[in-house]
């Protein structure tokens, strides 16, 4: 029988092909995929797809992605259905929590725009695709602040944070909700020119030679991808 569903333009599938900060959240989850077979899965921001995809590959129970682009659905739809995930699946166009309002999950992975810019095309990305605001923190306050809510008891998130944006802010938050983070793995990303243009000027100024670090006309960033959990209560439990 012809497949009946429409196809993805090739502008969205360029809008949408994964970034290093794609590669390196599944490269984390890829080491700990004992803890993620049979889990409830849900991706903030899911972008092409790729993602649940790779986590439907490690055992996954369901999957749930939410994104605000029609293209980002159209996208995940698509790839899951052809690796035989789609069963299993569900996907939500909507803003962060709001379409799983009420529900918990095992595991919820992120890659959110947190980079310091305003929104704009970069390189045929969407303008969401990568701009957090000034600080790079429009999104990731509002994932962080409500996430303990959509946690099950002993789940866990998975997210990328750029280490130029306040790693210890994103503590003090998650401190608030009774939630604690570890960094699971630090690696650079590449800072395209016309990205770094764009980047607000305080942030570059502060972070330039400690987070951020050039060689001739390359620059590069450090990312980190964080591991966020329940905080242990008892003794011996580390924070």
């Amino acid at each position: 029988m012809p497949d009946s569903r429409p196809a993805l333009a090739p502008a969205a599938h360029a809008a949408l092909r994964p970034s290093e900060y794609t590669a390196a959240l599944i490269q984390a989850l890829r080491t700990d995929a004992d803890h993620i077979r049979d889990a409830r899965v849900l991706e903030i921001g899911s972008g092409s797809g790729v993602v649940l995809a790779a986590l439907g590959a490690l055992g996954a129970a369901s999957l749930c992605g939410v994104d605000i682009e029609d293209e980002a659905i159209a996208s995940s739809s698509l790839l899951l259905g052809d690796l035989g995930h789609g069963g299993i699946a569900e996907l939500y166009r909507g803003d962060m929590w709001q379409p799983v309002a009420g529900r918990r999950f095992d595991l919820i992975g992120a890659n959110l725009p947190h980079f310091p810019m305003d929104p704009a095309e970069v390189a045929g990305r969407l303008p969401t695709w990568s701009a957090g605001g000034a600080d790079g923190r429009l999104l990731l306050d509002t994932f962080l602040t409500g996430l303990a809510e959509h946690l099950a008891p002993g789940g866990r998130a998975v997210i990328t944070h750029n280490a130029f944006v306040d790693l210890g802010r994103s503590r003090d938050l998650l401190a608030r909700s009774g939630l604690s983070l570890r960094i699971a793995l630090t690696t650079l990303v590449y800072i395209a020119p016309e990205k770094l243009e764009r980047m607000t000027a305080d942030v570059l100024r502060a972070e330039d030679g400690r987070t951020i670090h050039r060689y001739g006309p390359y620059t590069f960033g450090d990312v980190h991808i964080v591991e966020i959990g329940f905080t242990k209560i008892g003794p011996g439990a580390k924070v």
